[in-house]
């Protein structure tokens, strides 16, 4: 008399490594991606500032892998340390204006704007994202020309000596919109803004109404609710938001180029200096600056919980 031995599938004992050790099955899950971000991404990146301490020879144009720390000492020189603190200047200006924009608007979605206006208002954010970050930056050079339309409309609404005054402010001003400060910061509030504004609303719809009662019924004036109860709970988003818009303008170098007065950035600095002249060290040495900054920065806002609203 024959006895059958049932042997258990492959599969199912594969399926029973799996279950006993589920670390197992989350490692082999991550493993591509985690290749790929370890080797592709950070290897080069290293590769990068590790040529930050290669000599650059201005007179062969060549670059030879003698290790010196003169491309990080060049930074905190006069003209180096000028194009750092214009970009921060102009990232943190950015950053605090999106803010503040992008409050009410966001408010509103979250707490009254409801089925088809909330998805009227989610379509209005998200579409400048959707058209071409060059067609957009081109086309407000045409908007903030000298003639151009925003001229056009401040005139019409008699504020075109304002305009004028503003344009002669030093730092700010320039001969026209397109070609001053302002412009170049207008532009940048314009193509960032909208990842400010969905950040803080994610926080601000995870705001109970009950708390809002509550304070009204403990006799807060808005004020007081505001400031004591919506803006600390907000926060989050609003810290969320800002590492967008200070890395995104940390280290763009289109805008600044196309649009405002004569002066580099970091972004345009690297374009530089790796483009046009080939020193790849020193290009090497100013990525090293937003990273640093970056880090700091997002040390600064995970204190205020931003990585809970992203």
């Amino acid at each position: 008399m024959e006895m059958s031995v049932s042997r258990t599938p492959p599969r199912s004992r594969l399926s029973g490594l799996f279950w006993r050790r589920p670390a197992l099955g989350l490692l082999l899950l991550l493993l591509g991606p985690l290749m790929w971000f370890g080797i592709v991404y950070l290897g080069s990146l290293l590769t990068l500032l590790w040529q930050g301490f290669y000599t650059f020879d201005d007179f062969t144009m060549s670059v030879t892998p003698d290790l010196t720390l003169a491309n990080l000492q060049a930074l905190f020189n006069p003209a180096n340390y000028d194009i750092i603190l214009r970009t921060l200047t102009m990232a943190i200006a950015v950053t605090l204006a999106s803010a503040i924009l992008a409050f009410p608007m966001a408010w509103y979605m979250a707490k009254y704007a409801h089925g088809k206006w909330k998805a009227f208002f989610y379509i209005a954010v998200m579409l400048p994202m959707w058209a071409s970050y060059i067609v957009k930056a081109y086309a407000w050079t045409l908007l903030l020309a000298k003639d151009g339309v925003a001229q056009w409309f401040l005139n019409h609404l008699g504020l075109g000596p304002l305009l004028g005054a503003l344009l002669t402010v030093p730092g700010l001003g320039g001969n026209t919109l397109s070609t001053s400060g302002l412009g170049r910061f207008l532009v940048f509030v314009y193509i960032w803004l909208p990842f400010m504004i969905l950040p803080i609303q994610a926080a601000l719809e995870r705001l109970p109404p009950s708390l809002l009662q509550a304070s009204a019924d403990l006799g807060a004036h808005p004020r007081q609710t505001f400031r004591f109860v919506v803006l600390p709970l907000a926060i989050p988003g609003i810290a969320a938001g800002s590492i967008f818009t200070f890395s995104l303008t940390l280290g763009d170098f289109i805008v600044p180029q196309l649009i405002g007065p004569p002066g580099f950035f970091i972004g345009n600095m690297v374009y530089s200096q790796q483009g046009a002249i080939g020193n790849m060290p020193m290009a090497a040495a100013f990525t090293l600056v937003p990273i640093v900054l970056i880090a700091l920065y997002l040390a600064f806002v995970k204190r205020l919980g931003a990585f809970d609203a992203l």
